[in-house]
């Protein structure tokens, strides 16, 4: 049984992707702490993080740090936090999120309610700060 985010990356479930490689995909979570939280996903479907290959969990970290500047760039926030937990699905997972105190790291945070146009034009700040910075090959929708 693929798991919810393999049913995003093959396009059987809708996502706002911001960036795509033959490794791994990153799009807007749908319950965001801060406007451009971006989850970075492997396309190989494996559950816990520190099961991952080593070359697969370096590509996942040197995505996220990309993504991360392109928050900042997007943003303006204080740091870039990052998070991997991965209790809510069964496949790895890094939060990318913009944030001004630690205090934002909690999940409790999260926004369910986030209207699918700032959403959009979230994911679409972020793509443009990716394709700023030189990666428009995986800057896509």
């Amino acid at each position: 049984m693929a798991t919810l985010f393999t049913r995003i990356i093959d396009g059987e479930i809708p996502g706002r992707f911001v960036w795509r490689d033959d490794r791994c995909v990153a799009f807007l979570t749908i319950a965001p702490i801060a406007a451009g939280h971006v989850l970075v996903v492997p396309r190989v479907e494996v559950d816990h993080w520190i099961d991952l290959d080593d070359d697969t969990a370096a590509h996942l970290m040197v995505v996220a740090r990309r993504l991360g500047a392109a928050q900042m760039a997007a943003f303006s926030p204080s740091r870039i936090g990052v998070i991997v937990a991965g209790l809510e699905v069964p496949h790895t997972h890094v939060h990318v999120i913009p944030i001004e105190t630690e205090a934002d790291l909690d999940f409790r945070r999260a926004d369910a309610g986030v209207a699918p146009e700032a959403l959009d034009a979230a994911a679409e700040a972020l793509r443009a700060a990716l394709r700023d910075a030189g990666h428009s090959e995986a800057a896509t929708a």
